[in-house]
């Protein structure tokens, strides 16, 4: 039974071969997708080989919510159709085209995206793709996996293509919650959240149908790669993690069920949330990104009773169970435009617990969490920074080497800096766990050295900081020898190991 029961919509109905030939070379097209949820499927697909076929130099500049997927990122890289792209990207082979200097990225915040966008930050929007589970007989829109920045396409796109894809269960009505209150300077007003459930939006996205040009059907599975088993190391930093939330409730600084909590995307956010899940905390809540297998399994037990983020990102096994019984996760989940979900706002409000992955951390607490040796892109900042500068309290958590020991994760100086050590609280490492808040800049060197860094790199890292306080007699605050600051990345480079 055909997920478009609108008439005005249904008429429009064609291929993505023919979708895809609205979009015009140099067009500005926002689509849907958010790590690996709620992507067009068969539009970008079609855009590629069209590009192929035609043999010139034909681009676009993608903008979408967050990472997508091969079918939307990997085949348009492939082909060379992204000119530029932002604000997050997760796939291998546009991440070869931006490193190579053939795709302009834009790294950029999640929660400033789409205000950007209506500011006129990144010029007109031509074309938005986006993907939806249903469209209803008077034309509202039913999301799907993920919001992202979907209702910024919609409203600010000049033409818009909808796939519908009736792989997403038909029991996504009812779980999103799309904020259409947001206004532009000078008119804006508070955002009136309070807690992680309240709704403050509608249930649908809106589309005005003059706009539609091709609507698209489809029946294809998001795409996500499978979370690894939790390592020991991953286990040991989550264990370090729930026994420091254990201490400040101790200390009156965090109530018996905690505050919301806030997870990145990766194996070790994952595994944090599975030792939650033996741990003896009770009606636990998360204000998030997106919502892993591990928050899922907590949900199931019951130890987390709410949950509100702006997309999946479950494995294909997790996903799967998820759509077989969507409806008995009604009422327990709430998904939101990202520009709601990482709101600084709302975060400050909430009080939110926040747990995010690092590449490095420096000595003084600077962490990068998006570049390999200084240069070379792996992901993006996504929303880390949203939650790290505006939470209650915020973690950074990475193993404390690398490629078997050649590489630490903590230096003396961090080659690229997306958190200053002004946003930093808490580091942990599978070693141990640096509480920085606080602290002045050597104070917080000697928990680094002592609590996170590998033994293997200690002695090495306590050195450098003595010679750079000895060098530097008016100094002292923060001590640096500016010419071996990167001398661990330049040996790495050099000679295979820090």
């Amino acid at each position: 039974m055909s997920r478009i029961t609108c008439p005005v919509m249904n008429s429009k109905l064609t291929t993505a071969e023919r979708a895809a030939a609205t979009i015009n070379d140099g067009d500005r097209v926002g689509m849907s997708g958010f790590t690996g949820s709620g992507y067009p499927k068969a539009v970008p697909a079609a855009l590629a080989e069209r590009a192929k076929n035609e043999g010139g130099d034909f681009g676009i500049e993608l903008l979408t919510g967050a990472s997508t997927a091969p079918e939307l990122d990997g085949v348009l890289a492939e082909a060379g159709v992204i000119r530029k792209r932002l604000p997050f990207q997760s796939d291998p082979a546009l991440r070869k085209s931006i490193n190579t200097g053939h795709t302009e990225y834009v790294d950029t915040h999640l929660s400033h995206s789409a205000q950007q966008a209506w500011f006129g930050f990144y010029g007109n929007l031509d074309v938005a793709v986006v993907e939806v589970s249903a469209v209803l007989p008077n034309g509202l829109l039913v999301p799907s996996s993920s919001v992202g920045n979907n209702k910024t396409w919609l409203d600010l796109a000049d033409k818009v293509i909808i796939e519908v894809n009736d792989w997403h269960p038909r029991a996504y009505e009812g779980f999103h919650d799309v904020y259409y209150g947001t206004k532009l300077p000078p008119e804006r007003r508070p955002i009136q959240l309070l807690d992680p459930l309240q709704r403050i939006g509608d249930p649908y996205l809106r589309v005005d149908p003059e706009k539609v040009v091709a609507v698209v059907e489809t029946h294809a599975p998001d795409r996500n790669l499978p979370f690894k088993d939790p390592d020991e190391n991953s286990k040991a930093m989550a264990e370090h993690v729930v026994d420091f939330l254990r201490f400040e409730i101790t200390q009156g600084r965090l109530p018996e069920d905690l505050l919301p909590l806030q997870s990145g995307v990766g194996n070790v956010a994952n595994a944090v949330m599975a030792e939650f899940a033996h741990s003896e905390f009770e009606n636990l809540t998360a204000y998030t990104e997106v919502i892993q297998d591990g928050m899922l399994d907590l949900i199931d037990t019951g130890k987390l009773t709410a949950v509100s983020a702006t997309a999946f990102s479950l494995s294909a096994e997790r996903a799967a169970s998820f759509n077989a019984k969507a409806e008995e996760y009604k009422g327990r989940i709430l998904m939101r435009t990202q520009e709601i979900s990482n709101h600084p706002e709302v975060i400050r409000r909430l009080g939110i617990i926040a747990i995010n992955g690092m590449v490095e951390a420096d000595i003084y607490g600077n962490v990068n969490s998006t570049h390999v040796m200084g240069s070379s892109i792996i992901n993006g900042i996504g929303g880390s920074g949203d939650f790290a500068r505006n939470a209650f309290l915020n973690f950074f958590v990475s193993p404390s080497t690398a490629k078997g020991g050649n590489i630490s994760s903590i230096v003396p100086f961090a080659s690229h800096v997306d958190h200053t050590e002004h946003d930093v609280q808490v580091l942990v490492t599978e070693q141990g766990l640096a509480d920085l808040r606080g602290l002045s800049p050597t104070a917080r060197a000697e928990k680094i050295i002592t609590n996170c860094a590998h033994p293997d790199y200690r002695d090495r890292l306590q050195d450098y900081i003595d010679r750079a306080a000895a060098a530097n007699p008016n100094g002292q605050h923060t001590p640096h020898l500016l010419a071996e600051a990167l001398s661990w990345h330049e040996n790495y480079q050099s000679h295979g190991h820090m």
